[in-house]
């Protein structure tokens, strides 16, 4: 169950730092709401790991396409904020200062909260996505043999 985390989720956290990268060469990688894309993508891979366990296992339990949906998604925000914590620590310091500031909060603004924050809208869009996918997905018990677990 493990490869299907891994190979979508690493593939999510490479393709979100060459979206960002790609942003940087346009000029566009301080404007947050290009982000957004970034959800588009921890979706994307959420979803084509969940159906591709879904096409080989004997029989989809909801706990495990959970888990591989929650991994999937958690590693990809691990590996996008790991290099987007070198970038802003090691590479480009002005550019978290830069997004920070069109923020408006009224405390040191420092370069911590922006990693922070992708962390926590990881974690959180990994979640929800996962549980709506998770409804489209499972196995439905509107059948002869569902009917027997009801009241």
């Amino acid at each position: 169950m493990s490869k299907y985390y891994f190979k979508y989720g690493i593939g999510a956290g490479v393709v979100m730092i060459l979206y960002f990268l790609l942003s940087k060469l346009l000029g566009l990688h301080e404007y947050p709401v290009f982000s957004a894309l970034n959800g588009v993508i921890i979706g994307g891979a959420i979803f084509l790991a969940l159906k591709t366990y879904k096409k080989s296992a004997e029989k989809f339990e909801y706990q495990d396409g959970f888990q591989i949906g929650l991994f999937t998604g958690g590693l990809a925000t691990i590996i996008i904020s790991a290099f987007m914590a070198f970038y802003i620590f090691q590479l480009d310091s002005e550019f978290a200062q830069a997004v920070v500031d069109s923020w408006p909060i009224n405390f040191n603004k420092g370069s911590l909260i922006l990693i922070i924050s992708l962390v926590i809208m990881g974690f959180s869009t990994s979640l929800v996505l996962t549980l709506s996918f998770m409804q489209l997905l499972k196995e439905s018990w509107n059948t002869p043999e569902g009917k027997r677990h009801q009241l």
